[in-house]
């Protein structure tokens, strides 16, 4: 029994650093947008494309802050 405990846990340890590294990449995302100069162009991807479209920086920006704010409070719940 102790061994099923220590595979979740290693499971579970797994998947913490697996968000924490999509919370760092997302940061960084979010960082890189703050910080472009004004009048630059962003482009998102469609999902399950290589197609790029232009996008609205200041709601891609939130979008992030959003989308990191879920990613947090998901692997607090963890």
């Amino acid at each position: 029994m102790s061994r099923n405990t220590d595979d979740n846990n290693e499971g579970l340890n797994a998947l913490k650093e697996e968000m924490n590294k999509k919370i760092r990449e997302q940061k960084i995302l979010v960082d890189e947008l703050s910080n472009l100069k004004k009048g630059r162009r962003v482009y998102t991807q469609q999902r399950n494309s290589n197609i790029f479209f232009l996008a609205d920086k200041g709601q891609t920006l939130s979008s992030c802050k959003k989308e990191m704010d879920v990613m947090k409070k998901d692997l607090q719940d963890i």
